[in-house]
């Protein structure tokens, strides 16, 4: 039965806030750990620095009290986020990981191009770290940048286990500032997050605090008039969803946090004014999307995900889990508020640039929540001429209309679809689709633009897929639900050009298509509708030049993240825009980018919104 929704406003804010002192309290035991006043060594958002060449790093449970509730945490080094770590282009890096925990960890080295050995990744890459047992990862640094690290065991990057890595060029930095600062924006929850887990099993709009209302309901019968209202309301009836389910979690239970440290406890930055500020924005976040702006001041985007870009001037842009972002700003006034606010606007991080410590700017309102429209659910469709009968892509079994769960796809043109590589998918599920060979646009000199035919695996039609979209978007200048026309320039994925163009000149050879799927109430997440427990890795030829295509079937945002390899993502008629580790994909869109596979070994490829990642939206990929 669905629980009742509690109204999240007032009562929610002291909670929202977290504790002024909040954080990692060493030293203490656990149910002594208030942080209610600051305690040596109470670590409240001043990250420890490592630089060098070798490392020691300590992996283990720590009291913290971010809400007033004490906590244990996993931690490294004894703080939330982990030390930052600076390193220098072309140096071999020594990293010792000790592990002192119960159970196993691993450190993953996100975005950082290494041996698949030291990618980090039990299971995959490597058997992990067993309790009591030290791991040396060696590599060389191919690249500079910021980047981050995290756990890929179990839940514990959700329970504080990341940090910064920051990689100086082996030449002058071509970036110039005067100063820098890491901004690490992150989330925290009191809950244990396997019963955070088995709560969204049961129910997977649990923590969502903004279902439509009865004022919604009469705001759209004024606006629409009453007839178009209930049409609206019946439809998301029918399909059993909500177009508030923009974020699995909210601040029913998380604290959103910007360097370790709570709203409240309002990090802070300095400067000199007239100075020119590198802000190296990392989402560590495990399910949060953020949306980042510092009112009065313009921030020059210069830096994604690691890599230069040609510089572009926004007020706002938002990131999801696994993504980067370098910023300039001239900040001239004594104050400014780094503000971050949550995609499903229930809470935000928020912090400080000052001339000095103690200072405040006015924190903004959060905006108001927008809900997702057709457009985001059935991507290019021409919705208002459509009636609920021709929304070919639904999943119209779960929705009691039953005619369209046995799809005639020899009517679709794909026939059996025998032409597919079945033996590197496994289970008839078309996951890795080899398009060259069934001879979608194979030209000689390579493939073009991507192909935006819509085919579906057979593998999509069953119990873990709620909804299936036949008409994506596949525009890229989007900035997404929530911040379209809200007076503020935003940054989004077609603005972005990482200078020198592609590394690898080669147009593919074939194309690989994968679907983003998922089922809201059952809560599982999968490619092609197969989880990961029931796939069969994804195979690259060491060497090839491929396209990939996502498609995403879900009404959620995936910031989707291949190890070992950049993506190199494309524009709708085929140009390079920019290089990338962490590609997010909205709603109802489809997006293209090439890889080149010159990492031997097996790699992961995954959502990184960590809940989705554990209920199957994983695979592997072996180049060999």
């Amino acid at each position: 039965m669905t629980q009742p929704k509690k109204n999240l406003n007032l009562p929610r804010r002291r909670f929202v806030q977290g504790l002024a002192a909040g954080g990692a309290v060493l030293g203490l035991a656990p149910m002594l750990a208030t942080a209610r006043q600051p305690a040596p060594g109470t670590v409240t958002g001043h990250v420890p620095v490592l630089s060098g060449t070798e490392f020691d790093l300590v992996i283990d449970e720590t009291p913290v009290n971010f809400t007033g509730r004490p906590r244990m945490a996993t931690t490294i080094n004894g703080s939330i986020p982990g030390p930052t770590l600076r390193m220098r282009e072309g140096d071999t890096v020594t990293i010792r990981v000790t592990n002192r925990l119960k159970e196993p960890t691993s450190i993953h080295w996100h975005g950082i191009i290494l041996p698949f050995q030291m990618d980090g990744v039990p299971g995959i890459s490597f058997a992990g770290i067993a309790p009591g047992e030290t791991f040396t990862y060696r590599y060389t640094l191919e690249q500079s940048g910021t980047y981050w690290y995290h756990s890929h065991s179990g839940m514990q990057e959700l329970t504080g286990m990341y940090g910064a890595l920051i990689i100086e060029p082996a030449a002058a930095d071509t970036i110039r500032a005067d100063r820098e600062h890491v901004v690490v924006l992150s989330d925290w929850t009191d809950e244990a997050p396997m019963r955070v887990f088995g709560k969204l099993k049961n129910q997977g709009d649990f923590y969502n605090f903004n279902q439509p209302t009865v004022a919604d309901f009469f705001r759209d019968m004024s606006k629409d008039g009453l007839g178009a209202a209930l049409e609206k309301r019946q439809m998301w009836n029918q399909m059993r969803m909500s177009p508030s389910d923009l974020a699995d979690l909210s601040a029913e239970t998380l604290t959103y946090l910007m360097n370790g440290t709570t709203p409240a406890g309002n990090w802070t930055g300095l400067f000199r004014p007239g100075e020119r500020v590198r802000l190296r924005f990392i989402n560590g976040a495990g399910n949060t999307f953020y949306d980042v702006r510092i009112p009065g001041l313009t921030l020059t985007v210069v830096q994604a995900d690691g890599l230069n870009v040609a510089p572009v001037e926004v007020d706002e842009f938002r990131f999801g889990p696994g993504e980067t972002y370098d910023v300039l700003v001239e900040p001239t006034a004594e104050a400014y508020t780094l503000f971050a606010q949550a995609m499903d606007r229930t809470g935000y991080a928020r912090g400080t640039l000052a001339t000095r410590e103690g200072l405040s700017a006015a924190v903004p309102p959060v905006d108001e929540p927008q809900q997702l429209t057709m457009a985001d659910m059935m991507g290019a469709m021409d919705h208002g001429a459509m009636g609920h009968g021709s929304m070919a892509g639904m999943d119209h079994g779960a929705m009691g209309h039953g005619s369209m769960a046995a799809m005639d796809h020899a009517a679709m043109g794909h026939g059996s679809m025998t032409g597919m590589d079945h033996g590197a998918m496994g289970h008839g599920s078309m996951a890795g689709m080899d398009h060259a060979a069934m001879g979608h646009g194979a030209m000689a000199g390579g493939l073009t633009a991507a192909s935006t035919a819509v085919r579906h695996a057979r593998t999509e039609y069953g119990p873990s897929v709620d909804m299936r979209v036949d008409t994506p978007r596949t525009n890229l200048d989007d900035p997404g639900v929530g911040l379209r026309n809200n007076g503020r320039r935003v940054l989004t994925l077609a603005d972005l050009r990482t200078p020198g163009g592609p590394m690898d000149p080669r147009p593919p050879e074939r194309e690989i298509e994968l679907h983003l799927t998922g089922n809201m109430e059952r809560y599982t997440w999968s490619f092609d509708g197969v989880e990961f427990g029931s796939s069969t890795p994804v195979h690259l030829s060491y060497g090839e030049r491929v396209r990939i295509i996502l498609h995403n079937d879900t009404m959620m945002t995936h910031p989707m993240h291949l190890h070992g390899m950049w993506s190199e993502l494309e524009s709708p008629d085929g140009e390079f825009l920019c290089r990338r580790h962490t590609i997010p994909v909205q709603p109802a869109q489809r997006i293209s980018f090439l890889v080149t596979a010159d990492a031997l070994g097996r790699w992961a490829w995954h959502c990184h919104l960590m809940f989705h990642m554990d209920a199957g939206m994983f695979r592997m990929v072996v180049v060999s």
